[in-house]
């Protein structure tokens, strides 16, 4: 394959490495071009590494051999090459953006140095970098703020507790993980958090971060309230990173725009994962990255009817205390609307909950806390969309098929 046929992959996280391996296993090997200096890595276990769980080998994914560190700079549409920081130019026949999410960094007071650099001791949590950085940093009756409550802030938060840290967590809207889970099961996440040690404050908005030296020493609050902090964690959640397409001219609104194929509004340039808007729905998940990597290989591989259209994508966390760990699953919509079925069954001693909701007959969604034996089995019929038996025995059975609660 010449410089001018060959695929060419920006990005080496789970979607970019998944994708270039897959085109290597159908005989159409792609040049893999990542800007960590790291091996690719799962991003998603990440916490796990800052728990100290797991050493950064251990997350480590399989990367294809055409693997070639640098940042792209730009993207040369008429000539089809993508320009390197050090200078270098990479021609290209088809060219895939895995380029992946920033974390958002929120507008606080003296979040910034004069030199636009994050103050000593204030962290984002996004890469290897970050979490190697936090790793390092946290030390044993420290004192930590964590900024947000949602998937990435409770891992956060619930790592550097194991760690030993005197843990805050801050969350500005009225609970942890709104956008996964109802209030029973953000209730009895954040008991968890809290039998760790963690403080949990819901209902706070920060306001200012306060430094002395350039090292941060407090959080203040919108009320004027004041935390101490020794390292505070950005867990605010992420956004496309798009730079590199909207340069190039591509279309982009809340991510990179494609369609059914992953194809931009260039046909030579496709796209996928988290920098990726796919009828209008930026994902952000690992699910869909994996499924969109193994539709655009048989595409790319020689395959004209593969189509990605789009997934149905279950949120499971696992946070490991220190005797058992805390299982939770959730899909679909977990509110109820008027005139939806709700099952709800709970077991407080067992810290268990598990709650399905039904719209016309079909399972729309569901959320599991505690034993998951039930999940697979849910998420089958959710993805399914078929219509439950009108007698709901069956259902109630998939809720307590290992012996209920």
């Amino acid at each position: 394959m010449t410089s001018n046929e060959r695929v060419v992959v920006i990005g080496t996280g789970l979607a970019g490495v998944r994708l270039a391996r897959r085109l290597g296993e159908l005989g159409t090997p792609a040049l893999l071009i990542g800007e960590e200096e790291h091996r690719p890595y799962n991003r998603v276990l990440l916490a796990e590494v800052l728990a100290g769980r797991y050493s950064p080998e251990v997350i480590a994914l399989p990367a294809p051999a055409a693997l070639t560190r640098g940042r792209v700079t730009g993207i040369d549409r008429a000539a089809r090459t993508v320009r390197c920081a050090d200078g270098s130019v990479i021609a290209y026949g088809t060219l895939v953006l895995a380029t992946g999410s920033n974390p958002v960094l929120p507008p606080l007071r003296g979040l910034f140095t004069e030199n636009h650099q994050l103050p000593e001791g204030v962290h984002a949590f996004r890469t290897m970098d970050d979490c190697l950085g936090l790793s390092k940093a946290v030390r044993p009756g420290m004192k930590a703020v964590v900024i947000g409550g949602g998937l990435l802030g409770v891992s956060a938060a619930r790592a550097l507790a194991l760690r030993g840290a005197q843990v805050v967590l801050a969350q500005q809207s009225e609970r942890l993980m709104e956008r996964q889970l109802d209030p029973a099961a953000s209730k009895l996440v954040r008991r968890h958090l809290t039998d760790l040690g963690v403080e949990v404050h819901t209902d706070l908005r920060v306001r200012d971060v306060r430094c002395v030296g350039g090292a941060v020493r407090s959080v203040e609050m919108a009320d004027g309230y004041a935390l101490d902090a020794d390292i505070v964690v950005l867990a605010c959640g992420v956004h496309p990173r798009v730079g590199l397409a909207q340069a190039a001219g591509l279309e982009v609104r809340k991510g990179i725009v494609v369609d059914d194929e992953l194809r931009t509004s260039d046909p030579d340039i496709h796209a996928l994962g988290d920098c990726i808007q796919h009828h209008g729905t930026v994902y952000g998940l690992a699910t869909p990255a994996l499924e969109q990597a193994d539709a655009l290989a048989e595409l790319l591989a020689g395959d004209p009817t593969a189509r990605y259209t789009g997934t149905r994508s279950l949120t499971r966390l696992t946070l490991n205390g220190q005797d058992s760990p805390f299982d939770l699953a959730a899909f679909g919509e977990t509110e109820a609307l008027p005139g939806d079925d709700v099952v709800q069954l709970a077991d407080a001693t067992r810290g268990t909950y598990r709650k399905v909701v039904v719209r016309d007959d079909r399972l729309v969604g569901g959320v599991l806390v505690g034993e998951l034996g039930t999940v697979g089995a849910l998420a089958r019929a959710w993805e399914g969309a078929e219509p439950l038996p009108s007698d709901g025995g069956p259902l109630l059975h998939l809720l307590t098929n290992d012996g209920g609660s």
